[in-house]
Order: structure tokens, then C-alpha cells, then sequence
């Protein structure tokens, strides 16, 4: 009688894959990407007071400074036929002289001792990076009451 060994069936192997590096490289990764990232400062992120439903019953003593955002960028300050051009280029982010005519607005402001009031009108076709450039120049000078319109008087 001889004695056979019995090989191992290697039918019954299945491959398998060992995925344990697979998922620390992934975890590495994630870690790489929230380290690196930079966070921009949101539009939800301002903060502004829109207006409300019903409109007050008493009128702001105060004249709000009103802006108009053309389909080329351009921006404007006042209306009719005070409208004046205060940023042409819409290459330029910052807005140094609109900033600089509502660092006026704003001491003007304060000196009455009112807050100061910002209506926006933006024409439909203009870029949304244009206004977001308008409202972080607000931001900066602590204007949080802006509301947006879409009537200008004269047009």
C-alpha cells in the first residue's frame, strides 16, 4: 500500500487582492489635499442685510449710494445725470477708486451718525465675478446694507 499525498486543490484558490496599501495611499492623499488647500472667502460668506418683504414706513434720512454694473464691467456711481465712470477696466479686482469714493460715503455716514446704504443695479449680462468684486469692496468697508434693484430712474 502506498501512500498518496494529497496535493492542494487549486480550484478552490481564488485570487484575491490586497487593497489595505491601496487605501492608506487614498487616506495620504486626502490628508495632502485638505492640508494644501486654500479657502476662499465665499459670497455667502459676506455679511449683508438684505432687505426684507415688506418695505419700512420710514424712509432712510440718508441718500444710499447707488452703483451700476454695466454688460462690460464697467461701474458706475450715482444716476442720471450724475452718473459717473469709476472703474472702466475689468481686469482690475480691487476697485480702488470705488473703494475710495465709499470710504467717503461711509465717513459722511458716520459723521450723522446713520449707517451707510448701498443699492446695487447690475445689467443681466454682466459678468457675476464683477458684482462679487462690488460686494467684497463693500465688505472691506463694512457696508452690510446693500439691496439690489432693478429699476434705475431715467432709463
Amino acid at each position: 500500500m502506498s501512500r498518496k499525498k494529497k496535493g492542494e486543490n487549486f480550484e478552490d484558490d481564488e485570487p484575491g487582492l490586497d487593497i489595505s496599501s491601496l487605501i492608506d495611499v487614498c487616506f495620504l492623499l486626502l490628508i495632502y489635499f485638505l492640508v494644501t488647500t486654500t479657502i476662499q472667502p465665499r459670497e455667502q460668506d459676506l455679511k449683508m442685510t438684505l432687505p426684507a418683504a415688506a418695505p419700512s414706513d420710514t424712509p432712510p434720512v440718508l441718500a444710499p449710494m447707488f452703483i451700476k454694473v454695466d454688460k462690460a464691467g464697467d461701474i458706475y456711481i450715482n444716476q442720471g445725470a450724475a452718473e459717473e465712470l469709476v472703474e472702466s477696466d475689468a481686469a482690475i479686482r480691487l476697485l480702488p477708486e470705488l473703494t475710495t469714493r465709499l470710504d467717503g460715503y461711509v465717513a459722511t455716514a458716520k459723521a450723522g451718525a446713520q449707517e451707510p446704504i448701498v443699492q446695487i443695479w447690475a445689467d443681466g449680462e454682466a459678468e457675476q465675478q464683477r458684482i462679487v468684486d462690488v460686494l467684497n469692496c463693500l465688505a472691506g468697508l463694512e457696508i452690510t446694507k446693500v439691496t439690489f434693484t432693478d429699476l434705475i430712474d431715467g432709463l
